[in-house]
Order: C-alpha cells, then sequence, then structure tokens
C-alpha cells in the first residue's frame, strides 16, 4: 500500500518507520515545523516528507492514511480524506496489526499514566519481558519493528483511540470518565464517553475489562451485558452490590480475586503501605495496576516489592520538600477540576493551595466543599484569577493574589505552619505564564529550594 502519515511527531514517524518496515511506500506531511531528532529519522531512512504545510493532491494519494491523535476531525486535510473515502486510522491500530504481543491498555480522563508506569513497572520488576508505549511519549509502532517485547503496556488517550477500529488489547483499564476535551466531541460528555469505551469493543472472551464501579460515568454509558471478555470491577470499599475483582479492607491493604467466580477463599491481600503514592486517586490506580498484574501472573511478593521500588512521573502529586515541618508537594499536571479535586480529597493535612492559570471554563463547585474543610489559605496564581478568588474567597480566611511562581511559593510558605502541606495542584492551564505544565512544576520546585531552612 501507499501509506501517508499525517503529523511527525513521536506516533508518526514511528508509524512512517514501521510502514517502510513492513514494505508499504510511506509520505509524510505535517502542517508545521518538523522537530530536527524526527527529520534526521525521515531522512536516515530515506522517507519522503513535507512541513509546514499539507499538500492536498499528495495525501490524497494515499490508500490509507495514518493521523497524529493531535489532529482534530474539522481539520480541512481531514475533511478532504473523508470526502474522497480514504481510510483513516491511528498509529495504534498500525501498530496492532504487526505484534502478538499482549497488550494492557490503559485510559481515562485522570491517572492514565501514572498507572500505565505502575502497571510497567510492576511487571518489570517481576522479570517479565515488557514493553512501555503510547501515550506516555513512547511509539508502539516503532517498538513494533523489531517486536521484542511478550507484553506491551499501553496508555491511549481518548484521541488515540478514535482511529481504532480492529485493535484488541489483551487487558483494557478504564479509570474514569470526566469532561475533559470536550470540544474534540461536540460538547457531548456521552460522545466522549463512547471514545473511552472504545477500548474494549473487540474484547472477547480472552480478554479482561478492569474498571472503576465507583465512576459514575462509566457505569451510567458502559452497558456489560454483552461483553464476553472478563470484567474485573474495582472499588475504594467493599460492596455487596458488585462481584468486586479488588478493593480495600483496610488503608494499606488491598484484596484482589481475579479467579473466575470470585469465591472469596481464592483471593489474596496485597500490603500498600511501602507505596510513595499519595491521594484517593492513587489508591484507584493502585487498585487497577494491581489487577492488571495479577492477570499477568505476579504474586503478592512480586507486586509489593514494585509497590515499594516505584517512582512516578514528575509533577503529580510529588513531594518536592519538606521544610519546617511543611510538606511541599508538586501537582502541576493538575490541568482540570477533577485533577486538583482528587488532590485536595487525597491529602489529611491542612492545605495552603496554590492554584489557578488560564481557565478552561472550569466550574468550581465540586471543589467548594473540600476546600472549606481542607484548605486554610488559596494562593491565587494567574493573569486573571477573579474566577478562583470569586468562588472561594467568601469560604476561606485567606486569599492572596500573585503573578509568579516566586511570590507565590513565599507567600505560601510564609502562611503554611508545621505540619502543613503546600499543595501546587493548578486547576487550570498553564500558559498564561509558563510554557507547559512541566515548566510549571519545575519553576515551583525551584522556587521552594530556595526557601531558607530545608531539612530534607
Amino acid at each position: 500500500m501507499h501509506i501517508v502519515i499525517l503529523g511527525a511527531a513521536e506516533s508518526g514517524i514511528g508509524a512512517a518507520l514501521l510502514a517502510q518496515a513492513k514494505g508499504h511506500t510511506v509520505f509524510v506531511s505535517d502542517r508545521n515545523g518538523i522537530q530536527e531528532k524526527y527529520k534526521q529519522q525521515l531522512v536516515q531512512a530515506d522517507i519522503s516528507y513535507e512541513e509546514n504545510q499539507h499538500t492536498e493532491a499528495l495525501v490524497l494519494a494515499a490508500d490509507e492514511v495514518i493521523k497524529s491523535p493531535g489532529i482534530p476531525e474539522k481539520a480541512a486535510i481531514i475533511q478532504a480524506l473523508r470526502k474522497h473515502k480514504t481510510p483513516i486510522i491511528s498509529e495504534i491500530e498500525f501498530a496492532g496489526r504487526y505484534t502478538k504481543a499482549k497488550c494492557i491498555c490503559i485510559t481515562g480522563t485522570n491517572g492514565k499514566t501514572t498507572t500505565t508506569l505502575l502497571a510497567y513497572h510492576l511487571l518489570k520488576e517481576a522479570g517479565l519481558n515488557v514493553g512501555l508505549a503510547g501515550n506516555v511519549g513512547f511509539s508502539l509502532a516503532a517498538q513494533v519493528i523489531e517486536d521484542k517485547f511478550d507484553y506491551y503496556v499501553v496508555e491511549l488517550s481518548s484521541f488515540q483511540l478514535d482511529d481504532t477500529y480492529d485493535f484488541c488489547p489483551w487487558v483494557a483499564i478504564l479509570l474514569n470518565i470526566t469532561p475533559d476535551h470536550l470540544d474534540r466531541y461536540e460538547y457531548s460528555l456521552e460522545k466522549y464517553a463512547q471514545a473511552k469505551l472504545r477500548i474494549i469493543r473487540n474484547l472477547d472472551s480472552t480478554g479482561h475489562f478492569i474498571y472503576n464501579a465507583d465512576d459514575e460515568v462509566t457505569t451510567r454509558y458502559y452497558q456489560g451485558a454483552f461483553l464476553e471478555a472478563y470484567k474485573l470491577p474495582f472499588s475504594l470499599h467493599h460492596r455487596p452490590d458488585l462481584h468486586l475483582a479488588a478493593y480495600y479492607r483496610t488503608a494499606d491493604t488491598l484484596y484482589t480475586n481475579v479467579g473466575r467466580g470470585y469465591s472469596g477463599e481464592h483471593g489474596e491481600e496485597i500490603n500498600t503501605a511501602s507505596s510513595p503514592l499519595i491521594g484517593q486517586h492513587n489508591r484507584q490506580n493502585t487498585l487497577a495496576a494491581a489487577l492488571a498484574a495479577r492477570v499477568a501472573g505476579l504474586s503478592t511478593a512480586q507486586i509489593e516489592a514494585g509497590l515499594a521500588t516505584f517512582r512516578n512521573a514528575d509533577h503529580r502529586l510529588q513531594i518536592v520538600a519538606e521544610i519546617n515541618g511543611v510538606k511541599f508537594i508538586n501537582d502541576s499536571k493538575a490541568t482540570n477540576v477533577e485533577a486538583a479535586w482528587y488532590a485536595l480529597d487525597g491529602l489529611r493535612q491542612p492545605i495552603v493551595w496554590i492554584a489557578g492559570g488560564t481557565d478552561k471554563g472550569n466550574d468550581y463547585s465540586s471543589l467548594v466543599g473540600l476546600a472549606s474543610s481542607r484548605v486554610k489559605a488559596l494562593v491565587c496564581l494567574g493573569v486573571d484569577n477573579e474566577k478562583l478568588k470569586s468562588t472561594f474567597a467568601p469560604l476561606l480566611p485567606q486569599v492572596q493574589e500573585t503573578r509568579s511562581m516566586a511570590a507565590a511559593v513565599q507567600a505560601a510558605a510564609a502562611i503554611a505552619a508545621p505540619g502543613d502541606v503546600v499543595l501546587l495542584s493548578p486547576c487550570c492551564a498553564s500558559f498564561d505564564l509558563f510554557k507547559n505544565y512541566e515548566d510549571r512544576g519545575e519553576q515551583f520546585a525551584e522556587e521552594v529550594r530556595k526557601l531558607p531552612n530545608q531539612a530534607n
């Protein structure tokens, strides 16, 4: 076939290299400039490409198009392809054609990356031959060229799932569904939920579906009556209304049972006290990852050992330092209300909360109860803080306004007392004052390190 790749970043370059390795002719087109490292890979592979444009005649010459997940359906080139009736697929769909490995695939609005990294870590530490791919920044297609792994743990966004048709995971994990990226789904929560649920569309009786039974939107839209796969629901608590595959018996003990029939005598307990993960949402992420590890055959000892050595990705409820009895936690990745809710809900100490940035139409009402009971002060960090102030100033003893990370950290440190937590969990995008959420988190850590009397 003649395959055209739209988008020349990690997934697009991986798809191009795989397509060439499988004997297809390949052309790569990117509407923007191509990063030098990716351009070098195309040149070395002698793959034709264009940048800063999509030449319609060249794109429409394709037998099949593999598009970047970042390109929306409304893009002019996609509309032209639809009119031309050219098949459009994702890198994940294409890679799935060329691997026999067992794929453990994770999606959800929040917690995908942590769960993906944790599941991968558990399997790798247990000695399984496993690769890491997908939305965590590693192309599945590029790895499938050699296809040297028995397992892949793959993070999938809704955008990556949109253009899958025949791709079939071995284990599909759905963590939660909350409103996000609705502009890509006609502002319909149902259409967004159905995009997430594409992860299970091809599961058969050999597959496994791990899902969060506590998530209201998932249970609303998931119709499991005709799903042949083995269903493994999890919950933070024991629920008599469901045959749960995993739940917490105590704060640090989770119970798992992946045996068909859920006979209580055959389940096992896993101690999670050694895990560095913080917060209620990470307890859910741990349940999902532990279930995936169980399905892959890991023992209790292997899972407990893996939990103890796990280090999460940066900017996700990451403890930066403890200074004069105050913990400083970087949760810069919390760019929406739901992510900030998980952070506030998961901490038990009094919180000095740093929040703000580019508001994405946020509705802060779900945070009002938590803020009233757990937040002692709000330090606003953004160009326009009016919505935050109008929502929380009537509730909190203290609200301050800042427009730089240095000022925000200094203000929060001055308010915090021993035993408190200074939490950067912004609720908003970062683009008013920072390059991205990583830049915001790195500046937070840098300013914390400048504070006096750092203990560790």
